[in-house]
């Protein structure tokens, strides 16, 4: 695979609390020399970037990191995000009613994000690194009944990141139209062309463009 073609498929990422506006800068610079296709930053840069890079695709986090949030204080953010300039949204499931079992309130969540989300991307991380088989497949129903556009591994602040076995347990179970984010732990091009290769359309990564180079 053509290492332009990889990067088709990146999600460049900076999401350290700590990310000064040069690091973002930088972010943003690589993303459009090496065109990724997108930008996955901290909300309260959104609105500098749309302002200073044109052209490029942002992505932003909701409920980041742990998913615990409320869904009003999600709907919240998704529309602050909107409304600064984001294509696209990477929310959190609320992964404490996922180990209650109350799937249901996490589709109604989803399904109410991707309404206020209209035509922009939302993408729906489950965290793998805390779930059982059992929740995974759940999840990747949930996904599917709300509407949402994407399945994502992982926040890359959990305890674990994407698994090639979660990608395979993924395409049994989503709907034809959810697409696949692997995020955490990628770390080798060896890596990510696997990834890709296994159907991720989608990877969210901070290291991509030194790993390629």
């Amino acid at each position: 695979m053509e290492r332009k073609e990889i990067y088709k498929h990146i999600d460049h990422t900076q999401l350290k609390p700590f990310a000064k506006w040069e690091d973002i800068q930088k972010l943003c610079e690589e993303a459009i020399a090496y065109k990724t296709a997108s930008v996955c930053i901290p909300q309260t840069y959104i609105k500098r970037v749309k302002q200073n890079y044109k052209n490029i695709n942002i992505c932003t986090v909701v409920g980041f990191p742990l998913g615990y949030n409320s869904t009003k204080s999600k709907l919240t953010e998704v529309i602050s995000a909107i409304e600064d300039g984001a294509n696209e949204i990477d929310m959190v499931v609320n992964i404490a009613e996922v180990k209650n079992g109350n799937y249901k309130m996490v589709e109604d969540e989803i399904r109410a994000l991707k309404k206020t989300c209209g035509n922009k991307i939302l993408k729906v991380i489950i965290e793998t690194c805390y779930l059982t088989e059992e929740e995974k497949i759940a999840m990747c129903k949930a996904v599917t009944n709300a509407g949402a556009d994407y399945i994502k591994t992982s926040t890359g602040f959990g305890t674990d990141g994407a698994k090639i076995e979660d990608i395979r347990l993924f395409k049994k179970y989503l709907g034809k139209d959810v697409k696949i984010k692997a995020a955490g732990g990628i770390k080798t091009e060896k890596d990510l062309i696997m990834f890709i290769e296994e159907g991720c359309d989608r990877i969210g990564t901070s290291s991509a463009i030194d790993i390629l180079n």
